[in-house]
């Protein structure tokens, strides 16, 4: 599984002008199997009286990617700052031998951008890395049998790590699974913070501050240990909230852990939405945004193909108290990484996507308006 991704949402960009054109998305809206379109099932939303909605329609994907060689993992989308149409979707396919797909917004691998690693297990996206003296978009993925991170420039997927960044150095617990980036607001710092297979009760994640080495490629620092662990699984899905500066994960079977996404601030658990109601693991989150502080928190239930969504700013007497919203079903099989954005990639999305990994080796792409209803 995922990511966050993502990570995982749509992003302020480093130009000034486009940097109004998404912070009015942001307020108002962040290789032998055939991509093929395919009918959208319309999902109501919720009625008046705000009960939640559970919707028994399979909600069929717009899009379905061209297949990965072994199996696909987790998804993240990069939003091209020239011209949105022309976004791509960065993709992990686990296996020893297996690496990171590119694909288009018809789901079409682009070819020349694929790389190739061991066991790439998540992938994130962050905008505006300074390398050389230039705002630098990047994907970081995590290599797991390597043990390190790798990270690759947008949308040319360019290495520029030197040859990969070991984590949980001097641990004997390494494996690295989950990653997301988190891009700090006050001085566009970006931090990784990064999961793995197994680890200990306390300091579970390790976060690391990325930066220029001198010589163009990345370094990263770690700056913090933290975030509690079950022991019941493992913790594979990170995602941050860059604006409201909070980062969630899954401890499968318990629930998703939310806390403070700066190293600077309180390592305290903020919350735990406890997967009640998810037929076994709690997976992949997204997190949808309707506004600087309003959206959704999408969570794949990962055994009944469902996403669960919460409401992402939580409730007046307590902003981390998360109420579930709606629950949808989707095509998409034992699906474990996800990535959504808000912003009106094209005529095909023009509420925004949201990517899901799925087993046949592919990925799905879903209209937002089908995922929540077309009046949202």
């Amino acid at each position: 599984m995922h990511a966050v991704h993502t990570t995982a949402t749509a992003c302020f960009h480093h130009n000034t002008n486009k940097m109004r054109f998404y912070s009015i998305a942001f307020l108002f809206a962040s290789f032998s199997f055939t991509a093929c379109n395919r009918p959208s099932s319309e999902q109501p939303a919720d009625d008046a009286t705000g009960s939640i909605t559970k919707d028994s329609t399979i909600i069929q994907p717009f899009i379905v990617t061209d297949s990965v060689v072994h199996d696909t993992d987790d998804p993240a989308i990069w939003i091209n700052p020239e011209d949105p149409s022309k976004s791509l979707i960065v993709g992990t396919d686990k296996d020893a031998d297996g690496g990171l797909y590119v694909f288009d917004l018809a789901g079409k691998v682009q070819k020349d951008k694929f790389v190739k690693l061991k066991r790439p297990n998540n992938v994130d996206i962050a905008y505006g890395l300074m390398l050389s003296g230039k705002k630098t978009d990047i994907a970081v993925a995590t290599e797991r049998e390597a043990n390190k991170i790798r990270i690759f420039t947008l949308p040319d997927m360019k290495v520029v790590d030197a040859g990969g960044i070991e984590v949980f150095k001097g641990d004997s617990l390494q494996a690295p699974m989950g990653i997301a980036l988190y891009t700090r607001p006050s001085d566009k710092a970006i931090f990784a913070i990064v999961g793995r297979k197994s680890g200990p009760a306390e300091g579970y994640l390790w976060q690391y501050k990325l930066s220029d080495d001198g010589k163009g490629n990345v370094k990263a620092v770690l700056v913090r240990k933290f975030g509690k662990y079950s022991g019941k699984k493992e913790i594979e899905s990170i995602a941050v909230d860059n604006e409201m500066g909070y980062v969630y994960y899954s401890d499968e079977q318990v629930g998703v852990r939310k806390y403070y996404a700066d190293p600077d601030s309180s390592s305290k658990e903020l919350t735990l939405i406890p997967n009640t109601g998810f037929t076994e693991d709690n997976e992949g989150i997204s997190i949808y945004k309707t506004g600087a502080q309003t959206g959704y928190i999408l969570i794949s239930d990962q055994g009944a193909d469902k996403f669960h969504i919460f409401k992402r700013e939580g409730t007046e007497a307590d902003p981390h108290a998360h109420e579930l919203v709606k629950i949808v079903k989707v095509a998409a099989h034992q699906s474990d990484g996800s990535d959504v954005t808000n912003v009106a990639l094209s005529s095909d999305f023009p509420k925004g996507l949201l990517v899901v990994m799925s087993e046949g080796k592919v990925f799905h792409y879903y209209k937002w308006e089908d995922i929540f209803g077309k009046a949202n």
